[in-house]
């Protein structure tokens, strides 16, 4: 559902808008990090003149303890960690990607000079950015328009965007109005003519169109067709714009269809109806609750989610019936713009670390965090005025799971006890292995024992934790304060990690120390 202060009285809140969006350029490669495998593209013109920062990678395993891990002070428990070679999913390319609403194109933020949140986009590497959101039903393609104004997306508005993202080397998801279908505001040749525009702009950077926005809820009270509205009529009205969309712009890709929820009652059933043959990527949304209601608290949104598992079995079965991938397109922490003092703290940090993983596991293709702006809110990197303002916790958890690298996941147990840890594995494609360890007790340091499938030679130790000046640990709610080894990523860009600490491999295991809320990403080799 949209937000009433988007101009669409009687309208329920799903998400409040984010007004705006700002990055803080991601980390430079840890010492010891190796190349990325593909490098990153050069700024384009009117961006920084200095070198971009390359993709975050997996930094090299490093020879034993010349800077071995502190012991944490605290109390202490052992826990061990089994990798066995057998599969348990993947990390394919352009993974963790970013969201935005429609309306951010009529903000100064997506603009080829916009140097801070170029450089931000490619440390992640190369991925994907969806523009979509509640606003995608609420603006409309203007092609005389002079850009830069509410309501209207004119050519303009379209061009400054497809810049940036060939800029960052990223491509798109483009999120096309449906929902102004029940006025009249829209209609497919509007739908066709936008779209043929934004392919000639984007070009290969377009990575398909996205035909409405939560479509699933569009039937809902107050909402854009309120009574009788059904999966049957939205797949009719999808087809009549995507049937104008083709012949104005044959063979571009299109995707769909950006559910709120309801996988295995409209998503499944919707990728059934249309198949492969009309779409090329199957899409969901996803939020774990309410960020308005008193039990989305931070000790809540770290606990293991039974039902994100769930609905990711229903998602990856679906779309292997019918042969296309699906991806979770627009996600966050906590919906109707998050949940204050959690969705913005530190406890976002860890959720994401696990969310991602949860999805890889799940068979998912990737993942866009929805944000923008700087309020209280969810948002991954903060902006105001088109302006890059604050690197958030969440982003930091996003950048440390980029940290485990792309490849086969590896079927991973971890023995804690009842402590509220997991532990995760990627084969790093040189016989070893990347090692992800979270742990969200907020007062229990860990002693954890890696076994591994091979004998170790060398390995060493990333960790991201939370620390506030005079406070006695780290804390969930903590708005500030996170460092990935020991160092912060500057509204700049720019971040200046201390070496890994080396670990001593002993045969098929490696010994380690995770600290109370915290992470740990072993490199072994």
């Amino acid at each position: 559902m949209s937000d009433p202060s988007d101009g669409v009285p009687g309208i329920a809140p799903r998400r409040r808008l984010l007004r705006g969006l700002g990055g803080v350029a991601l980390a430079a490669l840890l010492p010891g990090c190796g190349s990325s495998s593909s490098s990153a593209p050069a700024a384009a013109s009117g961006s920084s003149t200095t070198s971009p920062p390359a993709p975050a990678s997996p930094p090299a395993p490093v020879a034993s303890a010349s800077n071995p891990q502190p012991i944490p002070s605290g109390p202490l428990t052992s826990a061990a960690v089994t990798v066995s070679s057998a599969s348990a999913g993947a990390i394919g390319p352009a993974f963790a990607g970013l969201s935005y609403e429609k309306s951010t194109l009529y903000g100064p933020l997506f603009q080829a000079s916009n140097s801070d949140l170029i450089d931000l986009f490619k440390r992640l590497g190369p991925s994907v950015l969806r523009v979509g959101g509640n606003s995608v039903d609420k603006n409309v393609w203007t092609p005389g328009g002079a850009g830069q104004t509410a309501g209207q997306i004119a050519p303009s508005d379209v061009a400054a965007l497809a810049e940036f993202v060939k800029a960052t080397g990223w491509q798109c998801l483009y999120g096309i109005n449906l929902g102004g279908a029940a006025t009249g505001a829209t209609t497919p040749a509007l739908a066709a003519a936008e779209v043929a525009y934004a392919r000639a702009q984007f070009g290969a950077s377009l990575l398909g169109v996205e035909i409405g926005n939560e479509c699933d809820l569009y039937g809902d009270a107050g909402n854009y067709f309120a009574s009788g509205w059904s999966l049957a009529q939205f797949e009719t009205l999808w087809g009549q714009f995507r049937t104008a969309i083709l012949a104005a712009s044959p063979g571009v890709p299109i995707t769909g269809p950006a559910s709120a929820g309801h996988e295995s009652s409209w998503t499944v059933p919707f990728g059934e109806a249309v198949t492969k043959n009309e779409i090329t990527l199957l899409t969901q949304h996803y939020y774990r609750a309410n960020g308005q209601l008193a039990s989305s608290t931070a000790e809540f949104l770290v606990t293991p989610d039974s039902v994100l598992v769930a609905d990711l079995a229903t998602l990856s079965t679906g779309a292997r019936a019918i042969g296309v991938p699906f991806r979770m397109s627009e996600c966050n922490s906590y919906y109707n713009g998050g949940a204050d003092g959690v969705s913005d703290a530190y406890a976002s940090s860890l959720w994401v670390i696990d969310y991602l993983f949860n999805c890889a596991e799940g068979g998912a293709a990737g993942v866009n965090f929805h944000g923008g702006g700087d309020g209280d809110g969810y948002t991954p990197i903060a902006n105001s005025a088109g302006t890059v303002v604050g690197v958030r916790p969440e982003f930091y958890g996003i950048v440390f799971f980029t940290l485990a690298g792309q490849g086969p996941l590896l079927a991973t147990e971890i023995a804690a006890g009842s402590l509220n840890v997991t532990a995760y594995a990627v084969s790093n494609g040189a016989g070893g292995q990347n090692v992800v360890v979270v742990n969200k007790d907020p007062t229990m340091n860990l002693s954890v024992t890696i076994s591994l499938p091979q004998n170790v030679s060398v390995a060493s130790l990333v960790s991201m934790n939370q620390e506030t000046p005079g406070a006695t640990g780290p804390s969930l709610s903590a708005t500030a304060g996170v460092t990935i080894q020991g160092a912060e990523i500057a509204v700049d860009g720019s971040f200046l990690p201390a070496e890994p600490y080396g670990l001593n491999p002993s045969g098929r295991q490696v010994q380690c120390y995770v600290p109370a809320l915290s992470a740990v990403l072993v490199q072994i080799g």
